[in-house]
């Protein structure tokens, strides 16, 4: 596996924007952001969603790893 394989980079990326979604949605989320978006946490589900792609992402780079044709 390479180190600067994109899917890793994007894995990284969506997980860490996941993460600050979750702990937003979670922490900081008040009742007027609630009523907003007619009672959807948005913030936490948008999180979660990013989070477990970001999980995909790595899984797949893990598994089907991608090297260059050696000639």
């Amino acid at each position: 596996m390479r180190l600067f394989d994109l899917r890793l980079i994007i894995a990284f990326l969506f997980g860490l924007y996941g993460v600050v979604l979750v702990v937003i949605g979670v922490g900081f989320t008040s009742d007027a952001d609630l009523k907003k978006a007619e009672g959807v946490n948005i913030n936490l589900w948008a999180g979660i969603a990013m989070v477990v792609l970001s999980a995909l992402f790595a899984l797949w780079a893990t598994l089907r790893p991608q090297f260059a044709k050696k000639d």
